[in-house]
């Protein structure tokens, strides 16, 4: 079966807290990870740049920020996030589309740059996201994820373990009223690709000079590439 649904739904429904829970559950450190992707992915100029999974567009608008004459669009499938998105960010000059990443509606070679967070893991087919990637950027664009990784098993690990398994969905129930929402998540982190194994996938994509870099206690994971 098919996540797609479940998935849209689930988002859908914590649009109106999504923000507020990341600030809390990542004690405010998801802003530094957004500047980290937007700053990979190099100088853009007048280039488009698409921001896939873009919730409430906060990296889009980094993007924005940071390379005021680029053309950036922010895409999603969950049409909550999209209008939270519009309604918070509608000065700042983006673009919003609905769309659906296995399959992109968009030419080939179009982006100087695309950026994704947390989209991998709750998709069927991690592969087929970054082929398509790969096949709207342009030759020399940068690719830019960030997504949860699997916490080494090392002397923190059970004091991670017991924060994603109990206190996250806890914080889900309190801050956005949907606990088995974030117990998926947290759910998701466990079973999603380690870090190196990601790192492979974008090789098999196509993507050369794959690299990445870990942020809070091994937890989150940026990686980067170039076509």
């Amino acid at each position: 079966m098919s996540k797609g649904p479940g998935v849209e739904k689930m988002f859908d429904a914590i649009a109106d807290r999504y923000d507020l829970m990341n600030r809390v559950m990542t004690f405010g450190q998801d802003r530094r990870w957004r500047e980290f992707v937007v700053a990979s992915g190099g100088e853009v100029g007048r280039g488009w740049v698409l921001d896939l999974a873009c919730g409430t567009g906060e990296i889009a608008a980094q993007f924005k920020r940071s390379n005021p004459n680029a053309r950036v669009i922010g895409a999603d499938f969950s049409r909550n996030m999209l209008t939270r998105a519009r309604q918070a960010l509608s000065p700042v000059g983006l673009q919003f589309q609905a769309c659906d990443a296995n399959q992109l509606p968009y030419r080939d070679n179009t982006f100087q740059a695309v950026s994704f967070g947390y989209l991998l893991r709750n998709v069927d087919d991690s592969l087929t996201v970054l082929k398509e990637v790969y096949r709207v950027l342009g030759t020399g664009g940068r690719v830019i994820c960030l997504d949860t990784t699997p916490p080494a098993r090392n002397l923190l690990y059970p004091f991670i373990h017991v924060y994603l398994a109990f206190v996250i969905p806890l914080l889900g129930r309190l801050i956005a009223r949907d606990q088995s929402a974030y117990a998926y998540l947290t759910g998701s982190t466990m079973d999603f690709y380690d870090a190196d194994t990601l790192a492979s996938l974008f090789e098999e994509a196509g993507f050369a000079q794959v690299s990445y870099k870990k942020f809070m206690f091994g937890t989150i994971a940026v990686h980067w590439g170039t076509k």
